[in-house]
């Protein structure tokens, strides 16, 4: 049946489909009796994994950016997610970048984003987070507003992980969007670690990546994370179209990237980027994923897509 609904939802621009999918997820998951159909009908097979002093029922998650808002966690529970990762939120809300933002490339079976981090603000998703009972480990992704200069962005991420912390199971530090201005110049070591510093490690800290960095920049990148977070997430989208690319072109980019910080570091490892079948998934593990995430081969492959993977 996804096949014929995603050709209906690709009748519609990529933001306004996926705005719909929101508003249809969150009627659906205040109806207890269609959360449990939908639970029964999509879950997957437990391959249970111990990571950060946290149980997860099987290693495969939903990145950040599909739910930037923390309202659709129940229902993506229900699809059988090992975890959710909601976000990027920033401390204060904004709108993000201009519309139009986010395309879709069906031949190549990808997703351009502009999005700019359009969020409701870290005091709104608190608030949700604070009321939603976990079904599973629960990631919190952050970032600095457009408008907070380098200077101030160690106080910016301070101050949004001091209100979401508390209700999430990890914090995940963005600072690897291509979508605002300077963001990337925060994976420098010395302002990358700033960062680190400033947001301390109230829950497991784990630090995004880019895709678009060389083996210098790497190394000082690991070094970091080594010294001042818990893990890290192998990547976010590459800048090899104007805007974030994410899906089947993003794979062997990041899965490469995944590798070679592999190499580098002991910590646990979140692999991401163009995963949409088995196979995928069990690349992303052979070059040291502890745990994959999926965002544009959700969109691609619909809702079975976990109990596929593990299947």
């Amino acid at each position: 049946m996804y096949p014929l609904i995603r050709e209906l939802l690709f009748l519609l621009d990529a933001e306004s489909a996926h705005d719909f999918t929101t508003a249809q997820m969150q009627r659906l998951q205040s109806i207890p009796i269609v959360l449990a159909m939908i639970q029964k009908l999509c879950e997957p097979r437990t391959a249970k994994r111990e990571l950060f002093g946290l149980t997860f029922r099987n290693p495969i998650g939903i990145a950040a950016g599909f739910d930037k808002n923390a309202v659709m966690m129940p229902f993506l529970a229900a699809l059988g997610f090992g975890f959710i990762e909601v976000g990027t939120v920033t401390l204060h809300p904004q709108p993000g970048n201009p519309k139009p933002r986010m395309f879709r490339d069906p031949a190549k079976r990808a997703i351009i984003n502009r999005l700019g981090f359009n969020n409701d603000g870290a005091d709104a998703v608190a608030e949700r987070l604070k009321r939603y009972v976990r079904r599973v480990p629960l990631f919190v992704n952050i970032g600095k507003n457009r408008d907070v200069p380098l200077e101030g962005a160690a106080d910016a991420y301070a101050a949004c992980a001091t209100k979401l912390a508390p209700h999430a199971d990890v914090v995940v530090i963005n600072v690897s969007s291509p979508n605002t201005p300077g963001l990337r110049d925060l994976q420098r070591p010395e302002l990358l670690e700033r960062v680190l510093r400033a947001v301390g490690k109230t829950k497991p800290l784990l630090v995004k990546i880019a895709p678009d960095v060389d083996a210098a920049a790497l190394d000082e990148i690991c070094d970091v994370c080594c010294r001042f977070a818990d893990g890290m997430v192998c990547t976010n989208t590459t800048i090899t179209r104007k805007g974030g690319l994410s899906g089947k072109p993003l794979f062997e980019q990041s899965t490469d990237v995944l590798r070679e910080v592999r190499k580098r570091v002991a910590l646990p490892l979140v692999g991401v980027g163009g995963v949409f079948t088995a196979a995928d998934a069990r690349k992303k593990f052979e070059a040291g994923a502890d745990l994959v995430q999926l965002y544009t081969g959700f969109v691609y492959e619909g809702p079975s897509i976990v109990k596929r993977l593990l299947a």
